[in-house]
């Protein structure tokens, strides 16, 4: 559980972080001088803000990106379509003015101490945050700077280049690699940063399980340009002594009751429905997450009973007999089925009585803390399930070796995902999918749905679509998950794609820096990626590709 005195610790980085970048600025006697100001910040203090600052952004990312835009490219949900905002991006931000500067001040404070040994697994862990967060930030931006990132206090190196996507993924396997061998040692005599880590609590076996699990993030983004890459590192990870996080209680979770990064906005814009593929599934399989997902509609027995009586006749799409008629989904680009999806805004009336017919997200799911809810928002950021379908998966594609079953770890993949989604829901005070006397026997029969268990015949889509329906709270996963594969798949008989005339982009993009700074590595990195520089029309952003995505099949393309 995440240390709620965490606040204080925060504030005191933040100052300290705020008289790191201004310092240039000041009379340097002034420094010398004055006792009241702190030249050697505390790394425990930095590492929290860093740490704090992994969350603390993501309103914006949650309200401008991810239910805007990207859970509804990825078909999670559908909502009113809008154009990509100058808002977005806000990731991009966050790591290079609050998480990755402290990050690499911690290391230089570190270097400075004549007993740095000592503070050795303290330094080696900055290495795994700002892989985390570095992964996100490529995930939709391509090449940013990094090997030569906030060096302008240290070198005076105002104009850092732009680490293409290879080069950062090679760059963060090695800290990774380098990170885990240092936290793998003896920890006699070793600082830590005690609870002012306020995922782990220095419990270093839990940055290695996370440093690998980072790594098998990579090692799926390689597998469009080199697979013999990915199978190496898999084996890499699979191969290590510790692993990576496989287990509920070692996820990567930031958890603190008075966070709600999302409240009444929602519905900002437009609210947000579910879409006809993924609540068809849901509802075949008998699926959990079905009610913790999504909110049902108002099709109660009295409200049918009040439509006959006014005879007002069902849409033609939902059948009285259906025992989940409550949950209801349409066509997530709204130009394909007009018809259908007239219904998203416009209720049935029976009289004075008007009832919504489709069913829109979980608001409390997702929002807790809106009207005046006292739920709480528990964010998990790497989860035990995506990593255990990151393994099922490479094993069913060949990767693992003799022994490795790919079944195992899929079927554990979905016990801790529906595990945790029942979780996050009960925490959220919403509706949970498990009861709380008879849960394993709820996951057992799910398991055993035979559109759930391994058939032997397409059982990497089984696994595909798993790992899908578990990235519904971790948005940016879920659109690399769909770029990468090309899952769900157009016209599959398991769990086919929506059709979607709307041209969706494969990235963002980085703005350009103010005329005469970095102007001249920023365009270099366009022109060597292939992008139009200041182009953000849909047709560019649609065509022209991130380096890992260059081989991935087209949306809904999967082979």
């Amino acid at each position: 559980m995440k240390n709620r005195t965490y606040k204080s610790w925060a504030v005191r980085a933040l100052a300290a972080t705020m008289l790191l970048a201004t310092s240039c600025e000041r009379d340097f006697g002034d420094i010398n001088t004055d006792p009241s100001i702190v030249t050697t910040p505390d790394p425990r203090y930095l590492f929290t803000y860093s740490l704090n600052s992994l969350e603390s952004y993501q309103n914006t990312e949650w309200i401008w990106e991810n239910l805007e835009q990207l859970l509804r490219f990825s078909q999670h949900l559908t909502t009113d379509p809008y154009e990509l905002s100058t808002n977005i991006n806000s990731r991009y931000g966050a790591y290079y003015n609050n998480i990755l500067p402290n990050l690499i001040e911690i290391r230089k404070q570190i270097d400075l101490k004549t007993d740095k040994e000592r503070y050795a697994k303290m330094r080696a862990v900055t290495y795994v945050v700002s892989a985390l967060h570095g992964l996100r930030v490529t995930d939709l931006n391509g090449s940013i700077p990094y090997s030569q990132a906030i060096q302008a206090r240290e070198q005076q190196n105002y104009l850092p280049g732009y680490d293409p996507q290879k080069m950062l993924y090679d760059t963060w396997l090695a800290e990774l690699t380098d990170a885990i061998g240092v936290l793998s040692g003896n920890s006699e005599g070793q600082e830590t940063y005690g609870n002012s880590d306020i995922f782990y609590h220095s419990d270093w076996t839990k940055w290695i399980k996370l440093a690998n699990t980072l790594k098998l993030r990579i090692a799926l983004r390689y597998e469009g340009q080199d697979k013999t890459r990915t199978q190496s590192i898999f084996r890499e990870v699979m191969d290590n002594a510790t692993g990576a996080i496989v287990e509920d209680a070692d996820q990567f979770a930031y958890i603190d009751p008075d966070n709600g990064p999302i409240g009444g906005d929602i519905d900002y814009r437009s609210t947000r429905y579910a879409t006809r593929s993924i609540i068809t599934f849901l509802k075949a399989t008998k699926d959990p997450r079905l009610v913790i997902y999504f909110n049902p509609n108002d099709l109660t027995p009295a409200a049918l009973d009040s439509l006959k009586k006014f005879n007002q006749p069902l849409p033609s799409f939902i059948s009285a007999a259906d025992p989940l008629i409550r949950y209801q989904g349409g066509p997530a680009d709204w130009t394909i089925e007009p018809n259908v999806a007239q219904y998203y805004k416009n209720p049935l009336n029976a009289g004075t009585n008007k009832y919504v017919v489709m069913s829109t997200i979980n608001k409390n799911f997702f929002a807790p803390r809106r009207n005046g809810g006292t739920g709480t928002f528990y964010d998990y950021m790497v989860t035990s399930a995506e990593t255990c379908f990151y393994i099922a998966e490479l094993i069913a594609k060949g990767y693992g070796g003799t022994g490795d079953d790919a079944e195992e770890w899929y079927k554990k993949g979905i016990t801790s995902s529906l595990k945790t989604m029942n979780a996050i829901a009960a925490a959220a005070l919403s509706t949970t999918g498990l009861s709380s006397t008879n849960a394993d026997a709820e996951v057992a029969a799910y398991l055993n749905h035979p559109m759930v268990k391994f058939n032997g015949l397409n059982d990497l889509e089984r696994i595909y679509i798993q790992q899908y329906l578990n990235f519904m709270r971790l948005p940016t996963e879920a659109f690399t998950f769909v770029r990468r594969t090309g899952y769900p798949k157009n016209n599959s008989a398991y769990y086919p794609r929506d059709p979607f005339n709307e041209l969706i982009p494969r990235r963002f993009w980085v703005d350009e820096p103010p005329l005469g700074t970095n102007n001249a590595n920023w365009r270099q990195a366009q022109e060597e990626q292939g992008f139009t520089p200041n182009d953000r029309t849909p047709q560019t952003l649609s065509t022209q590709r991130l380096w890992f995505d260059k081989n991935n099949p087209a949306f809904g393309q999967g082979k």
